[in-house]
């Protein structure tokens, strides 16, 4: 079976919803949201670990077009966040549009028609004129094949996809990772396990998070001016992003000195063991992995029933864990919290351009596009929260409004000169890779070896390098100058 459409998204988490509510705004409806799973909200439904909560604050995850005025906390929680993506589908009438349990497997570009043909996993098809992908970066978890590893007699399960079946009380727990997912749900399980071991390769560099209710009477006076909300939206954008993590990123060194000397006091206030304290400071400048913001994990740390092992994990047994200094860690449960295959992008698709063109083979050496958004050899296709447009600074909510609206001023356009298809023009595509290749090499991501922004061999392949109001004036018209087109 065929369905035609004008517009085929998929993924149905913020970036395919943000995708669909502006389509409707702009007066456009002939679309269709694609969804793998049986409901909606990507990141927010997958990540059901206990603490599982943003790490920007609430007012940076609202859309700006749809603000929501009553989060209950500064850092708001898996839960709510969830809800406040069904609700901006269901308010915006996106369900019927809505295609759920339908994973897609192929895209292919019919040159001769200008049309994409999408095969999904039940053997049916869709054919549209745009494809717009919305499947993120942190999709996909990453479980290493360590030696072993399916010789464990217990339970093992990634954090991504939490096995709520398990009660962990009494439990001798082991968490292999401690980066963003772990040092939320550290806290939450420790008092639950009767030994939790957490294997940490590299430390995090930690600031503190202060999370805050918000009060019934600040609820009241948003609901009452609405426009209260926009403008704490702006101030956190602006000062906690722009002005803050920015000149972090870009190795501004009196920022980088601050933020250091900061997240040094955070541990030396709740880490007291010296021996621990120095296990728990990275070795690589602050900002170039992953900044975290949290006031429990250091705590969970100093319980009793809880130990820190940074020693190499050598193999897993059936008992535990076994480190490269030949100790046991005896365990019932193992919990990976290894993060996702960021740099994978579209990997699970296998997406065919112009002349047969694989865009796994043309992103054989590194995911890439222009603007994050287009790939030469790939017409009418658009990416949401595509290659090097991950943000270490801000909120990602905001580079994905950027290039819903780029996108459909690409449709307006191409609709209103009568034009079949756009495709970016390779000169173009690769010269704008080079210069962004180059800021990112005067980045701070560029000073660590290893992290999930970057490839093997260093390059970049995640990571936004400036601002979020550069990026979003460089998305604000379509220069149509830059693309071929029929």
């Amino acid at each position: 079976m065929t369905t035609r459409t004008g517009i085929a998204i998929i993924g149905a988490g913020h970036s395919g919803i943000c995708m669909g509510m502006q389509l409707k705004r702009a007066g456009m409806h002939d679309f269709v949201i694609l969804e793998k799973a049986p409901t909606l909200g990507g990141t927010w439904r997958d990540n059901t670990y206990p603490g599982a909560s943003c790490d920007a604050p609430s007012f940076l995850y609202s859309f700006s077009f749809a603000q929501k005025t009553d989060w209950s906390r500064r850092f708001a929680w898996q839960t709510e966040l969830l809800a406040y993506a069904a609700e901006c589908a269901i308010k915006s009438g996106l369900l019927p549009h809505c295609r759920f349990n339908a994973e897609v497997r192929s895209a292919h570009f019919d040159e001769s028609r200008n049309v994409w043909t999408i095969g999904l996993a039940d053997g049916s098809t869709i054919e549209a004129r745009h494809v717009v992908t919305g499947v993120g970066q942190l999709h996909h978890p990453s479980i290493p094949e360590l030696p072993g590893r399916r010789d464990f007699a217990g339970v093992q399960f990634h954090s991504a996809r939490w096995d709520h079946a398990v009660d962990l009380t009494g439990k001798r727990v082991a968490v292999i990772g401690n980066a963003a997912s772990a040092v939320q749900f550290v806290p939450q399980i420790a008092p639950l396990a009767t030994q939790l071991t957490i294997f940490q390769r590299s430390a995090n560099w930690l600031m503190p998070r202060k999370d805050v209710l918000y009060s019934p009477r600040l609820h009241r006076m948003m609901a009452r001016w609405p426009w209260l909300a926009r403008l704490r939206h702006d101030f956190q954008w602006f000062f906690f992003g722009e002005m803050q993590l920015t000149p972090l990123m870009k190795q501004v060194k009196p920022v980088q000195w601050l933020a250091r000397r900061k997240s040094l006091a955070h541990v030396r206030r709740q880490v007291k063991d010296p021996a621990l304290r120095a296990k728990l400071v990275p070795d690589y400048p602050i900002g170039a992995k992953r900044v975290l913001f949290n006031d429990d994990y250091y705590p969970a740390l100093g319980r009793d029933n809880v130990r820190l092992v940074t020693e190499p994990i050598d193999t897993i047994v059936a008992s535990g864990v076994r480190t490269r200094d030949g100790e046991l860690h005896e365990a019932d449960v193992i919990i990976f919290a290894t993060g996702f295959k960021a740099t994978d992008f579209l990997a699970h698709i296998e997406v065919t351009g112009l002349g047969g063109r694989k865009l796994r083979e043309e992103w054989s050496h590194g995911a890439h596009a222009y603007l994050g958004v287009t790939v030469s050899g790939f017409p009418n296709l658009f990416m949401l929260y595509g290659p090097n447009t991950n943000l270490g600074h801000n909120s990602i909510l905001v580079m994905i409004e950027a290039q819903v609206g780029y996108v459909i001023d690409a449709i307006r356009q191409m609709d209103a000169r009568g034009l079949e298809r756009i495709d970016v023009k390779r000169d173009v595509m690769d010269e704008y890779n080079r210069t962004l290749q180059q800021d990112l090499a005067k980045s701070v991501w560029a000073a660590s070896k290893d992290s999930w922004y970057k490839l093997a061999d260093g390059t970049i392949t995640n990571n936004w390098p400036h601002s979020t109001i550069r990026y979003r004036k460089l998305l604000d018209k379509v220069d149509l100058g830059a693309y071929e087109s029929a």
